[in-house]
């Protein structure tokens, strides 16, 4: 089969975020930086995320095949088998846990399982065709990444992980309701019943400037805690108003332009807040 389909399903950019996630949560404990470590992090990150991506795409290939972004993709035209995506999910995430518990510890490794355990079982069979809540318990994925990560240096040290993990838990709806305004037909058309299917782009617009309201709040509280000094709450100060500014020019143009826009801005954010953890606790 095409080593192209392969590296498809793995979906390496969610991957990727996902690494850097729990490479966040190690710079904000981690006195010093062990470039090993972190090596050892990225590479559990990337062969859990890469399981559960291969296991989503096997199971949403009959809804993948209605959307137009989608009906392409190995599992729908069928380019991998099946049985060959279950056996390769299986082997990546055990893996990646296996490598966890050897090469760190196993708290890391139970931070990755729960992690997969969300994306897979919680949002891809139990709640995507289900319910608009579908995405925001499915972000919790990526918090537990962040726990992982924290969970590299001193397990232990639990405040300030949770409080980014929480951060990371609320920005996860505002960015993927943009998403959603953007594929509204596609879901529509597979029956998905993302939030813009189900209240419309006007609603889901209040929504997500609601949920950014929390989202941006909450990721000042590790400064007003005393967790995290003034460069990172000028860094989490800035990003955030950028993204409650373009949150605000939705909701009153609800368009795909400005979705585009606001989905486009989430991603600088979160990396925007990973500087600023890092800028506060290593390089001033």
């Amino acid at each position: 089969m095409p080593m192209k389909s392969y590296v498809e399903l793995l979906k390496l950019r969610i991957a990727l975020m996902i690494a850097l996630t729990a490479v966040t949560g190690y710079g904000a404990v981690a006195e010093t930086v062990e470039p090993l470590h972190l090596a050892l992090l990225v590479l559990v990150m990337v062969l859990g995320s890469g399981g559960s991506a291969v296991f989503n795409h096997v199971f949403d290939r009959d809804i993948d095949a209605l959307m137009k972004r989608t009906r392409n993709r190995p599992m729908v035209v069928g380019t991998v088998a099946p049985t060959e995506a279950l056996m390769l999910a299986g082997c990546l995430t055990l893996a990646g846990i296996v490598l966890a518990v050897s090469a760190l510890n196993w708290v890391v490794a139970v931070h990755l399982f729960l992690g997969v355990f969300v994306y897979a079982v919680i949002y891809t069979v139990w709640l995507k065709r289900r319910t608009w809540w579908n995405i925001v318990f499915g972000g919790g994925a990526g918090s537990f990444a962040l726990l992982a990560g924290a969970a590299v240096v001193q397990p232990s040290q639990w405040m300030l992980p949770a409080l980014l993990a929480v951060t990371l838990f609320l920005w996860t709806p505002s960015h993927f309701w943009a998403l959603s305004i953007l594929l509204v037909d596609d879901y529509r058309a597979a029956n998905v019943p993302m939030l813009p299917v189900v209240v419309g782009v006007e609603r889901t617009a209040w929504c997500i400037l609601g949920n950014s309201v929390l989202l941006v709040g909450s990721s000042l509280v590790p400064w007003a805690m005393g967790w995290l000094g003034t460069p990172y709450l000028i860094g989490a100060g800035l990003v955030g108003a950028l993204l409650l500014g373009l949150n605000v020019k939705l909701v009153l143009t609800p368009s795909r332009y400005w979705a585009g826009w606001n989905f486009a801005a989430s991603m600088p954010y979160l990396l925007g807040l990973f500087i600023a953890v890092f800028a506060d606790k290593h390089w001033f």
